[in-house]
């Protein structure tokens, strides 16, 4: 018999596991996303003080008119690239990146090379 795989449930183990091995610090903060059906979240965090620098997600008000639907790989882009320029604003230029237990293709890459190509290293 078939046994239905929770993939939420899966995406939580491989998250706490990933989280085990990287931690943001202050001088290289973690960006961390967190990705729904209908939006898209990035947070630059530094973990030592638990701290949020920098956010950015599709319901942002600065966002919300360039974007028409939130949950597509464009959507994605927008993130990557304001959350890359709001980091710079700051002085963050390095991050650790952390994909939360989620597939390093579509919206989640998106997001990373737009990250890289507005500045940021990692």
């Amino acid at each position: 018999m078939f046994k239905k795989v929770d993939r939420q449930k899966v995406r939580r183990r491989k998250h706490l596991k990933i989280r085990k091995r990287i931690n943001g610090t202050a001088s290289k903060p973690r960006l961390s996303l967190y990705r729904s059906n209908k939006n898209i979240f990035a947070q630059i965090i530094d973990d030592v003080n638990a701290v949020t620098l920098v956010s950015a997600s599709t319901i942002d008000k600065e966002l919300r008119a360039e974007v028409t639907n939130g949950g597509n790989v464009e959507a994605a882009k927008i993130v990557g690239k304001k959350i890359a320029e709001r980091a710079l604003a700051k002085g963050i230029t390095e991050v650790v990146f952390d994909r939360s237990g989620y597939i390093y293709t579509g919206k989640v890459k998106a997001l990373a090379d737009a990250a890289r190509e507005a500045g940021l290293k990692f």
